[in-house]
């Protein structure tokens, strides 16, 4: 009798019902054995089929995607030849001289003004609250997203395929530049918007729209806040991410995903504390990365002090004569290095881009112009301070007197160096090769972390201005994703896109700052009557 309630057993039948009999043994069809083994293999049979099923879908959508690839890389890099030779090269020049003009030389009238305000009051413990910037935050803020890879990896690939002599044409470039970016700086400022709660709203799709009234206008903000939210906040952070990766898993053995976990813990910090916190860390880490960089450069050029008078005069000879080191004709040769040259100089300052006006709007200053002098200053010390001293220690040790590449022809450095380890080359001929590629790689760190910051913000402006604030959660979240990712992956048309979605902003940017001149005009002959803004 005791036993009997053990005899409750669950009868196992075909249709896979469960029946209960109480008192008696269950039926079996056959045994309980038989039984089971026969619905194992049928579950075999079934997730063999399933595995086999989704594993022939997935290789034909991998070779589906990998011929997809194939297909719309060229495309891509042949559009990104196209826009990076001619359109852009030929735009933002042209806005550039265009607002030289206009402004009667602003970056050379003003430059000691916003000298005076950059360096004349400067702290690296800003205001806090509020919903903007300090000056100098905004500032060191532009800068970091100026002062990207680019400034290494950029000149070093400028002066491999152009020349000493690009070095030349990216001063001519970026001194242009500095007009385009005051203008970008005055309208950012102009047309910003101050909400009830303190929150600042700027940036290009706010001058856009007031440049270009009704639905042309929208669709030219809408398009630029799609293109950088795409190429800066995602993208471009994903190129930025590998490179750090990449970079301290050569230079100092840390695995990759070791690298990513680290630094998404510390943007997550970052971007969840705000414009403040954002703030409050690029005040610190840019003039930190400059002096670090600014230290090591100097060393290495006392040390190649005889050098420096060859260097300079390499670098104004060759901007005239490159085919004596490029090689080929003349007109080949020279449109090779000013076309590089033009290339660096635009893509690193990113004067006419559309991406440091988000910076420059959210400073809290008198007027307009103060930021645009202000402006001027960034575009001064990324180029003619951070990417001129890297040219310098390139030329001087490599190029100039005893180096390794003196009178070596493009042909010959092609199948000797290349842009990523043409720096560490440099470096490593006074600190020795290790020491020169670590401190590279520190280098690139704070360059392309820095960056990050900068890029996340501005991709999370627009987007909000696409979607709403909230958006911002969900944008911040994708965002680490992708930093995650770049860390440990490489894919070469992201890449790609990321460069042509990168140029094509500057499109609605610059009919944008054409179609406003006049009042950029009137904030640089008049500042001191133009303390209002239209919006705010």
């Amino acid at each position: 009798e005791g036993a009997r309630p053990l005899l409750k057993l669950l009868r196992l039948n075909l249709s896979g019902k469960r029946t209960e009999s109480i008192g008696t043994m269950p039926v079996f069809p056959s045994s309980l054995f038989s039984l089971l083994f026969f619905k194992l293999s049928i579950f075999c049979w079934i997730g063999s089929f399933i595995f086999f099923a989704f594993s022939t879908l997935q290789y034909k959508e991998n070779i589906m995607a990998s011929s997809f690839e194939t297909t719309l890389f060229p495309i891509v890099q042949t559009i990104n030849e196209y826009l990076s030779n001619y359109v852009l090269v030929i735009l933002l020049l042209g806005v550039g001289i265009w607002y030289t003009i206009k402004t009667r030389c602003v970056q050379v009238r003003c430059f000691k003004e916003g000298w005076n305000r950059v360096f004349g009051n400067i702290t690296l413990n800003g205001k806090k609250g509020g919903g903007g910037m300090s000056s100098f935050q905004a500032l060191a803020t532009a800068i970091a997203a100026q002062v990207g890879t680019g400034i290494i990896v950029g000149v070093a690939g400028a002066i491999l395929t152009g020349g000493p002599g690009a070095v030349f044409w990216m001063w001519v470039i970026s001194f242009f530049g500095m007009a385009t970016i005051y203008a970008e700086a005055t309208l950012a400022q102009e047309t910003r918007i101050v909400e009830l709660d303190g929150t600042i709203k700027g940036g290009p799709v706010y001058y856009i729209t007031t440049a270009f009234k009704g639905k042309f206008g929208k669709f030219l903000a809408g398009f630029f806040a799609v293109a950088i939210t795409l190429a800066l906040g995602f993208m471009g952070c994903m190129v930025q991410s590998n490179s750090i990766s990449a970079t301290m898993e050569t230079a100092f053995g840390i695995p990759s995903w070791v690298v990513g976990i680290v630094l998404i813990v510390i943007c997550a910090f970052i971007f969840l504390g705000g414009v403040q916190r954002l703030a409050s860390v690029t005040e610190k880490v840019v003039p930190l990365m400059a002096a670090v960089f600014l230290f090591g450069g100097l060393i290495v050029l006392a040390v190649r002090i005889k050098y420096i008078p060859e260097t300079f005069a390499m670098i104004f000879r060759y901007a005239f004569e490159p085919q004596a080191i490029v090689g080929g004709g003349f007109g080949y040769a020279i449109k090779l290095a000013i076309s590089q040259g033009a290339k660096r100089g635009l893509f690193s300052n990113e004067a006419g881009m559309g991406s440091t006006p988000h910076a420059h709007a959210l400073a809290n200053v008198k007027n307009p112009h103060e930021q645009g002098t202000v402006a001027i200053i960034g575009v001064f010390i990324d180029m003619f301070v951070i990417l001129t001293l890297n040219a310098l220690v390139i030329i001087s040790t490599l190029y100039a007197g005893d180096g390794p590449l003196a009178g070596c022809g493009a042909a010959a450095l092609s199948s000797t160096f290349n842009k990523t380890n043409l720096a560490q080359c440099a470096f490593g001929t006074v600190f020795g090769y290790k020491a020169g590629s670590m401190f590279v790689a520190i280098c690139l760190f704070f360059f392309a972390f820095s960056t990050i910051l900068s890029w996340n913000l501005f991709g999370k402006i627009n987007m909000v201005y696409l979607f709403g604030k909230k958006s911002a959660n969900v944008y911040t979240l994708l965002a680490l994703i992708l930093i995650f990712l770049g860390t440990t992956m490489s894919n070469d048309l992201v890449w790609e896109l990321s460069d042509m979605l990168n140029q094509l902003m500057v499109i609605p940017n610059a009919i944008a700052l054409l179609a406003l001149t006049s009042h950029v005009v009137k904030h640089s002959h008049t500042p001191e009557r133009l303390s209002g803004r239209e919006n705010g």
